[in-house]
């Protein structure tokens, strides 16, 4: 374990946040949800001090500095048209002096005529956009375009979806520390789970730091056994990348991932969503995006309300951020 944990804090990486996130305490969501409500927590990653905020800045601090450390000069990488992922890739590409080609899936759509949103910071982080009709075209044209910048004598680094990967779960990991820092062991975590790489680093920097947490993975998507199969590769590939023990690395823990807040599909919201995003604006402040943080917090309040937990239990809402309103 000495070894392992060893092996997490030197895993190298860019320093993009520079600053950890807060913790708020869900007063009046709390009160609200009524008497027999657990204590609520939030961790404030939408606040990170760096290109929009977000979980995806996590993951890319080691992902990008792997790039960077092979000599790349272009980053590729993929997602929707609003993704978080391709935001941050783009921000944290400018930072580092490199070129960012995004593959953004347009799903039947004709490109957006006045980008917004995302699309619109992609653009201004200078980003170049390449759209692809479904999300099945877009590792084929990464690996095109990948192919084509070899030809021409570059040095481009394939970053896949959600810059989750092994890796990138480590780098995701690193922020499980800002929670043991601050003393703060909540009895269940609740986030929201795609592409699969935080709920890994999640589960991983739980294990790693000694923290005995239930996390659990709302789905934005994919259904509950097809993400919970992607979590325990990444976590393989965690513990190989450590040279830890698979119990090291949380793999002797149950992957819970609920799929039940996916509704019609990704970025769709769902009748619990746009109520969960009305509550948290109406009671806290906080806005939440239709397609990540509102599923994953109509979890939550599902399972409040369904007397999932006990009221003198702590949950903590892990808030990954998202800019789609």
């Amino acid at each position: 374990m000495a070894t392992a944990f060893a092996a997490f804090m030197s895993t190298p990486m860019v320093l993009l946040a520079q600053h950890p996130t807060p913790v708020d305490r869900l007063r009046h969501l709390q009160a609200s949800l009524g008497p027999s409500c657990p204590t609520l927590l939030m961790k404030r990653d939408d606040l990170l001090s760096f290109g929009g905020g977000g979980n995806k800045v996590r993951k890319l601090q080691t992902v990008m500095r792997e790039a960077t450390g092979a000599g790349a000069d272009t980053v590729i990488t993929c997602g929707g048209v609003q993704s978080n992922h391709a935001r941050a890739t783009a921000a944290a590409a400018s930072a580092l002096g490199l070129r960012a080609i995004l593959v953004l899936n347009l799903n039947g759509a004709e490109p957006p005529v006045e980008p917004t949103g995302n699309l619109k910071l992609d653009q201004l982080f200078g980003a170049e956009v390449r759209f692809v009709a479904t999300r099945a075209d877009r590792a084929p044209e990464m690996a095109r375009i990948a192919d084509d910048l070899r030809s021409g004598g570059k040095k481009p680094f394939v970053i896949p979806l959600g810059a989750s990967t092994p890796l990138g779960a480590i780098g995701f990991a690193r922020g499980v520390l800002e929670l043991s820092a601050a003393t703060i062991k909540p009895d269940a975590i609740i986030h929201a789970s795609s592409s699969g790489g935080t709920q890994a680093g999640m589960i991983a920097g739980c294990a790693l730091v000694g923290v005995g947490t239930a996390v659990t993975g709302i789905s934005a998507d994919d259904p509950a056994t097809s993400l919970a199969h992607t979590i325990r590769e990444l976590l393989t590939g965690v513990a190989s990348r450590l040279g830890a023990k698979q119990e090291t690395v949380g793999l002797d823990r149950p992957i819970d991932v609920d799929d039940t807040q996916v509704g019609d599909g990704y970025g769709l919201p769902t009748p619990a969503s746009i109520e969960a995003r009305e509550l948290v604006a109406r009671t806290e402040g906080i806005v939440l995006d239709h397609t990540y943080t509102a599923k994953a917090m109509a979890g939550l309040i599902a399972r409040v309300r369904g007397g999932h937990f006990d009221k003198d239990q702590t949950v903590l809402f892990w808030n990954t951020g998202g800019l789609g309103l």
